[in-house]
């Protein structure tokens, strides 16, 4: 076989390689993972309007929990150490498995990140979102 041939650049019915569906500025193109991580920072952000401490505070996405118990936390919180910051973990896989809509997903990742503040900070979480619960 000759050695200058070029590489098809068609398959064979002719229709060729085929793109992405969607360009990368499409939410079409997220994935569950970019968009829940989404979720998670704008409930940090509402926070942080109200509780500025919170931006010293690392918040994570998990998919699961390292080692999971009887029952499977949807977060968890973390005080600071002497060489790290105080950490917050959503995990990402409970609370999708939990929530039944897309509207209801938010709620939850919202009422988890609240949750794990309120820990952090030792407060109600109603304190530190006077509409927990609420929704």
């Amino acid at each position: 076989m000759d050695s200058s041939v070029p590489p098809r650049r068609r398959d064979r019915h002719g229709r060729g390689m085929r793109g992405p569906v969607a360009p990368p500025q499409v939410p079409l193109s997220a994935t569950r993972a970019d968009t829940f991580r989404d979720l998670v920072q704008d409930s940090v952000e509402r926070l942080e309007r109200r509780w500025p401490q919170l931006a010293e505070v690392d918040f994570h996405v998990l998919e699961v929990p390292a080692s999971p118990d009887e029952s499977v936390p949807l977060g968890t919180s973390l005080p600071a150490g002497r060489d790290r910051p105080a950490r917050i973990v959503v995990y990402r896989r409970p609370v999708e498995l939990r929530a039944k809509s897309r509207d209801e997903r938010a709620l939850l990742v919202h009422e988890v990140v609240v949750e794990q503040v309120a820990d952090l900070l030792g407060l109600a979480p109603e304190s530190v979102d006077p509409r927990y619960g609420q929704d």
